[in-house]
C-alpha cells in the first residue's frame, strides 16, 4: 500500500512539475536527431527460428542466447552480415530506425549467412509475416 501511494505521489509530482518523464528509446531519439551518433546504413528483413532460415539449432543463436519459442519477438533480437561483425559484436545494443514498427532498441546476438553483406535480421513471431526494407540507418548505442 505504501509503494502504491509512493508511486502515485511520484507522478502527481512529476505532472505538476510540468517535466516529462522520457524513456530511453526518447532520449536516443534525441541524440539521433541531433547527429551526434554514428550509424550504418543497412537493409532489414526479418526471420523466424523455422530451421529452413537458421541452422539445425534454431532455439540458440551464434553467441549461445537461448530462445523461448513461443515468443521469440520479445527478445529483440538481430542477427548481422559478418561485414557488420566487428563493429557489432555479440551483445551490443542498436537503434533501428526507418522500418515503421519495427523501429526500437535490439540485441546483436546472432550471425547471417556469410553471402549477405550491409544487412540485418530481424528476430520475429513466425505469424509475423515478412518484411524488408533498404536504406535504414542503425546505431550503436553500446559497445561491447
Amino acid at each position: 500500500m505504501k509503494l502504491i501511494k509512493f508511486i502515485l505521489l511520484t507522478i502527481i509530482i512529476v505532472l505538476l512539475s510540468g517535466k516529462r518523464i522520457e524513456t530511453e528509446e526518447q532520449k536516443l531519439l534525441k541524440l539521433i536527431e541531433s547527429g551526434k551518433l554514428d550509424y550504418d546504413v543497412v537493409k532489414v528483413t526479418m526471420y523466424t527460428v523455422d530451421p529452413k532460415q537458421t541452422d539445425d539449432t534454431p532455439l540458440i543463436t551464434a553467441s549461445g542466447f537461448i530462445i523461448d519459442s513461443l515468443h521469440p519477438e520479445k527478445h529483440r533480437i538481430i542477427a548481422v552480415s559478418r561485414d557488420l561483425k566487428r563493429k557489432y559484436n555479440f551483445g551490443t545494443k542498436v537503434f533501428v530506425k526507418g522500418t515503421g514498427k519495427w523501429d526500437g532498441i535490439y540485441s546483436v546476438e546472432d550471425l547471417m549467412n556469410k553471402r549477405w553483406k550491409k544487412k540485418i535480421d530481424i528476430l520475429v513471431n513466425p505469424d509475423f509475416g515478412y518484411d524488408s526494407f533498404a536504406g535504414i540507418r542503425i546505431y550503436k548505442i553500446n559497445g561491447k
